[in-house]
């Protein structure tokens, strides 16, 4: 499965892309047309909030593998100490 996720851009990608291109729009837009600019700012809004969730699920992905690399670590300390020779003896 996260294989399938290298292989692809992701949602954020496609998402930054769309941010910046909404950025040169709203760059060109005149301060006068006070309709396409308030389009631009909802495009924008719902473009921060779609990336706000990507970040939300990255975190949780990272979290779940924080608490694997912990769990093989510990794993590897484990099985460490099961192949050393006792001292003293």
């Amino acid at each position: 499965m996260a294989d399938l996720k290298r292989d692809r851009p992701s949602e954020g990608e496609a998402l930054l892309k769309k941010l910046r291109r909404l950025r040169l729009r709203a760059a060109a837009a005149g301060r006068h047309d006070r309709a396409q600019l308030l389009a631009l700012m909802d495009d924008i809004e719902t473009v921060r909030r779609k990336l706000l969730r990507e970040c939300a699920q990255l975190e949780a992905e990272f979290k779940v593998a924080a608490v694997r690399v912990t769990a093989l670590n510990t794993y590897a300390k484990v099985a460490q100490t099961g192949r050393r020779p006792l001292r003293g003896q």
